[in-house]
């Protein structure tokens, strides 16, 4: 993919790190790269969704493409209003580092430890379920 970003409206957030975008004539499904947000259905998930809605939505984003998903979602870098999206998320306590998908992105790992330190977010839990072990338990988008 392309690692020129685009300029594009965010037009819809699904849930904490995926939003649609419309890019000139095309809508994209986004990914936020080196993150994984709780789903909508997960303790945190609504709060997940409604900080990325208050950041994005109706904004203009500065998306950059790196990959397709296997769901067809194209995995980015996104700023709105100026504001790396993935750091916001982790510095609020409202995502993990997706560590599979995280090689490049080493400077979110001290946004994270910071969050769980001060007990933001889903960092008051004593022992918060990540979204992936979530998924496997209950399904997509659960």
């Amino acid at each position: 993919m392309s690692a020129t970003a685009l300029l594009c409206l965010v037009i819809a957030v699904a849930d904490g790190d995926t939003l649609t975008a419309r890019c000139g004539l095309q809508k994209m499904q986004v990914r936020i790269a080196a993150i994984d947000a709780p789903e909508r259905r997960q303790r945190f998930g609504p709060e997940a969704r409604s900080r990325l809605t208050l950041l994005c939505w109706q904004q203009r984003a500065h998306i950059t493409p790196l990959e397709k998903d296997k769901y067809g979602r194209t995995v980015a870098q996104v700023s709105c209003q100026g504001q790396d999206v993935a750091s916001t998320q982790l510095r609020a306590g409202l995502a993990w580092v997706y560590t599979p998908y995280a090689h490049g992105f080493e400077y979110l790992q001290p946004l994270q430890a910071q969050a769980r330190m001060e007990h933001r977010g889903l960092w008051v839990q004593t022992r918060p379920q990540p979204p992936w072990s979530y998924r496997q338990r209950y399904g997509r988008g659960h």
